[in-house]
C-alpha cells in the first residue's frame, strides 16, 4: 500500500474503463487506487470519466471525476477546490492530459502550434500553479508531469508535439529546483511507443505500425500500465530523494 493515505489528482484520466485500451491517466488510477490512494478524476470527456469513476467505485475504491479542460485557469481552480472539499487535501499531482499532433514544420499552423503548447505546456504550468500552495500545507507533495521521449529527441514529424513536451521537461526541472526545499518533488516520465485510445487507430495499419517497431529495441510497443508503474515510483516515498529527474519508458528506443 505505497500509496496508503495519499489523495491524487489525475488528469486526463477518463480512459480507464476496464476491458478498453487504457490510457496512462486511467491505467495510472487504477494502480494508484489499490496502493491504497482516493482519486480525483479529470478529463474533458465526461461520459468516458464517469465511467471509469463507477468501475472504480463498483470495486471498492474512493474515486470522484470532474470534468477539466487543463488550459482553463477556472476549470483548475475548480478542480482543486472539489479536491479539498472532498478529501481535504492534495498529495499528487499528475499532469497527463495531451493531444497529438503529427505535422511536419512547414505544415505546423498556428492554432495546432497554440493547441499543443496550451494542453501541454499551459496545461502542466497552471496544475503545478494550483497544486503547489495545498502541497506546502501538508508538508510537501508529488507532482509528475507526463513529458514523452519527444521531449528529449526530434523526429520527422509532430514539430508543435517535440516543443510543447520539450516545455513539460524543462518547467519540471525548474519547478523541482524552486520547491525542493519545501519537499514538494517535481519529475517528468518519458513514454515511448505505447498502445493507449490516441494511438491504436495507426497501429491498426501494418505500413505504420511494421517500421516502428524496427525502432524500438525491445521489439514491442509499451502498455500503459508499465508507464503507470514509473508513475507510482515517482508518486510514492519510495523516490523521496528524486527530484527535477527524467523516468525515461521507451523499450531502449532513447538509447540508439
Amino acid at each position: 500500500m505505497l500509496l496508503e493515505g495519499k489523495i491524487a489528482l489525475i488528469t486526463g484520466a477518463a480512459a480507464g474503463v476496464q476491458g478498453e485500451i487504457m490510457g496512462f491517466g486511467g491505467a495510472a488510477a487504477w494502480l494508484f487506487a489499490g496502493e491504497g490512494a482516493k482519486l480525483v478524476l479529470t478529463d474533458i470527456n465526461e461520459e468516458q470519466g464517469r465511467r471509469t469513476e463507477a468501475q472504480l467505485r463498483e470495486h471498492g475504491h474512493d474515486a470522484v471525476f470532474t470534468r477539466l479542460d487543463v488550459t482553463s485557469e477556472a476549470d483548475w481552480e475548480a478542480a482543486i477546490k472539489l479536491t479539498l472539499d472532498t478529501y481535504g487535501k492534495l498529495d499528487i499531482l499528475v499532469n497527463n492530459a495531451g493531444t497529438g499532433g503529427r505535422m511536419r514544420l512547414e505544415d505546423t499552423s498556428e492554432e495546432l502550434w497554440d493547441g499543443q503548447m496550451n494542453v501541454h505546456a499551459k496545461g502542466a504550468f497552471l496544475g503545478m500553479k494550483y497544486a503547489v500552495p495545498e502541497m506546502r500545507k501538508v508538508g510537501g507533495g508529488s507532482i509528475i508531469n507526463v513529458s514523452s521521449i519527444y521531449g528529449l529527441v526530434g523526429s520527422q514529424t509532430s514539430t508543435a508535439y517535440h516543443a510543447a513536451k520539450g516545455a513539460v521537461r524543462l518547467i519540471s526541472k525548474s519547478a523541482a529546483i524552486q520547491y525542493a526545499g519545501e519537499n514538494i518533488r517535481v519529475n517528468s516520465i518519458h513514454p515511448g511507443f505505447c498502445r493507449t485510445p490516441m494511438t491504436n487507430a495507426s497501429y491498426q495499419d501494418p505500413a505504420h505500425y511494421e517500421p516502428l517497431l524496427l525502432r524500438i529495441p525491445m521489439g514491442r510497443v509499451g502498455q500503459p500500465q508499465e508507464l503507470a508503474q514509473g508513475m507510482l515510483y515517482l508518486a510514492s516515498d519510495e523516490s523521496s530523494y528524486v527530484t527535477g529527474s527524467e523516468l525515461v519508458i521507451d523499450g531502449g528506443v532513447t538509447a540508439q
